[in-house]
């Protein structure tokens, strides 16, 4: 069991290369090299300290991706404090409940207007600093991360060092390994996310390759950093490569000339990207699926050798997934049958929730653990997945986007997969409607590409032809975009009303 300190990440790495650099940070072009992160954090964590921030006390972080977050990050879990990330782009009203419900000593902001009465705005300053020992590690948390509430209000992950470095662990054990010291990393996703903190900045800093940070994802610009700064791996989400996918091959080719690996996480990835990326470049995206409640990867196609459309992939070494019913009962994740389509079929489909065991495991919900791993280390998430013939592990969808129609299960993805069929369909979304006579009706939220004419009759003539009466949409209805996650998540919870 790991017993140390997320912030022993960057000492080790400023004793083994001092000199390396360490963050780039493209919107304030600054460069630190590892001594210089180092020393800068335990900077942070002395003024903490005299503002009398104890071991345990939670501070809010409220960054862009930035060398900025990379130091708060450090030098609040080197004083043995709880990192308590918040969007910078998330409204006041959003902040005031996690401060409120962490309970914040201070908030880490460039705005002095973030704070209140009882969690004052600490502005970041990058600078040296005398040794400072870390305090705490093992089972303490380390970060209290909130996730979205899509489907309800925000609760506090409650990560501790130990499962947050089992993770790295795990990924480490990766033959190859994603990430290796000569790496310059591409991290254009948010920093506060698990997704983008776990994988990207502590990865990186556990094998001391170099982070290039971007506050914003915008094609063209994260071509010109990986130009300019020589990047060989870019960890992104699915919103991010439909955006490279849709660039001219000449301008994509060139700028990911120096690019060796693409990960993808957060969302799948539609199989039209992962091949439109292949043909224009020759690489493959490897995808992954995560939580935040498991720091955050449990399976990744990396593992499985190569990418594979519709599938995340394999668990990680030292994680083990199983599918359960919604009482937790079951046995290790059957193979699913031979014909894949089956599971869509409402008669004992193979599918079921994903459960999942592993030291990447989180200690619960702030503020007191409930509703962890059970008693046996399963920790059983909203997830309905099989998994096909080779072992790889495919989502069908989160079990509360479950429709169910007259009493026949209709999953979201398998409709949207249908109507996403149409070439005049840039985006589409699926949920489930009150209907009086069935219950739930299966409504379509649908985004044409630019410039086509599209009716709502063709919609359900194509679904009709394809797929089974009750999971055809009732109505079909036509906007100019969904709404996202940060991390591109569709947030399906508004699209009910």
């Amino acid at each position: 069991m790991n017993t140390g300190n997320l912030a022993d990440l960057l000492s080790g790495a400023a004793q083994r290369w001092p000199g390396s650099v360490a963050v780039i940070d493209t919107a304030a072009g600054l460069s630190l090299t590892w001594a210089q992160l180092d020393a800068a954090a335990s900077g942070l964590a002395a003024r903490l300290a005299v503002q009398g921030v104890e071991p345990g006390d939670r501070v809010a972080l409220r960054l862009p991706t930035s060398a900025d977050f990379a130091v708060a990050l450090f030098g609040v879990t080197r004083c043995g404090a709880v990192a308590t990330p918040v969007s910078p782009l998330a409204p006041r009203a959003e902040l005031e409940t996690v401060l409120t419900h962490s309970g914040a000593r201070l908030v880490i902001s460039r705005d002095p207007e973030d704070g209140t009465p009882d969690a004052p705005v600490l502005r970041p300053e990058i600078g040296p600093g005398e040794t400072f020992t870390a305090l705490g590690g093992g089972e303490d948390t380390a970060v209290l991360s909130y996730t979205s509430g899509t489907t309800g209000p925000p609760r506090g992950v409650m990560l501790s060092h130990r499962a947050l470095l089992a993770n790295l662990d795990q990924l480490g054990k990766l033959d190859p390994a994603p990430v290796g010291h000569p790496d310059r990393v591409l991290i254009a996703i948010p920093l506060f996310h698990v997704y983008g903190l776990g994988p990207g900045l502590l990865l990186t800093t556990a094998v001391g390759a170099t982070a290039v940070l971007a506050e914003r994802f915008d094609a063209r610009q994260a071509l010109r950093a990986c130009t300019e700064h020589r990047v060989t791996v870019i960890g992104g989400v699915p919103a991010m490569y439909g955006e490279l996918a849709a660039l001219d091959r000449d301008e994509l080719g060139e700028g990911l000339a120096t690019v060796r690996l693409l990960t993808s996480g957060a969302a799948p990835l539609h199989p039209k990207v992962l091949a439109a990326i292949r043909e224009k470049t020759g690489l493959g995206v490897f995808e992954g699926y995560g939580l935040t409640e498991t720091a955050p990867v449990v399976t990744s196609t990396l593992v499985t050798g190569y990418p594979k459309p519709g599938s995340t992939g394999r668990p990680l070494p030292g994680v083990e997934v199983r599918l359960v019913g919604p009482d937790g009962s079951g046995e290790p994740v059957p193979l699913d049958p031979d014909d894949p389509e089956d599971v869509f079929e409402e008669d004992g489909d193979g599918t079921g929730l994903v459960a999942i065991r592993g030291a990447n495991l989180f200690s619960g919900y702030w503020p007191d653990g409930a509703h962890g791993p059970d008693a046996e280390g399963w920790f059983r998430t909203g997830d309905v997945g099989f998994l096909d013939s080779d072992g790889d592990l495919h989502l069908v969808d989160r079990a509360n986007d479950l429709v169910i129609v007259n009493g026949f299960n209709v999953y979201p993805h398998e409709v949207e997969e249908v109507i996403g069929q149409l070439p005049e369909v840039a985006e589409v979304a699926v949920v489930g409607v009150l209907d009086e006579r069935s219950g739930e009706g299966v409504k379509a939220v649908v985004v044409p590409s630019p410039g086509a004419s599209l009716s709502e009759q063709q919609v359900v003539e194509h679904c009709e032809s394809r797929l089974a009466g009750y999971k055809v949409p009732h109505t079909v209805e036509f906007a100019g975009k969904l709404p996202h996650s940060p991390t591109g998540k569709l947030r399906r919870v508004r699209l009910r009303g």
